[in-house]
């Protein structure tokens, strides 16, 4: 195994990106991407991408065979500035995904981009 492998949690390093406003536009056609949102359950509750699920990155090991996501699809990480969303690419690739990347400045980037987001209702 890779130190890489290893250390996969570390909140450093670089994963495949994607823009907020080209997210926007693949999860709107006719192909969306899985959204995986690694934010704490606060975070989430504040609001999130439609289409999203929540696990926060400090349960994503234990999660993942239950979040049933397909690895055959692509699935874009999202945590809030783009720092979590990194170990959650890597834990991923190491679980068979081959098309993962990290929104790319995360929900700062999205809401500072004036996107649409939902808000659970309580």
């Amino acid at each position: 195994m890779a130190i890489a492998d290893k250390l996969w949690w570390l909140p450093f390093g670089s994963v495949p990106e994607v823009a907020p406003r080209d997210l926007h536009g693949r999860i709107t056609s006719a192909a969306p991407p899985q959204l995986l949102d690694v934010r704490t359950r606060a975070e989430w509750r504040n609001g999130h991408i439609r289409g999203a699920v929540s696990a926060p990155i400090t349960s994503l090991g234990s999660l993942l065979d239950e979040l049933a996501l397909d690895p055959e699809r692509p699935v874009v990480a999202i945590c809030l500035t783009a720092h979590r969303s990194i170990p959650a690419v890597r834990l991923l690739r190491q679980h068979g995904f081959a098309d993962v990347a990290q929104l790319e400045g995360g929900m700062q980037a999205w809401w500072s981009a004036g996107l649409p987001t939902e808000v659970p209702q309580a």
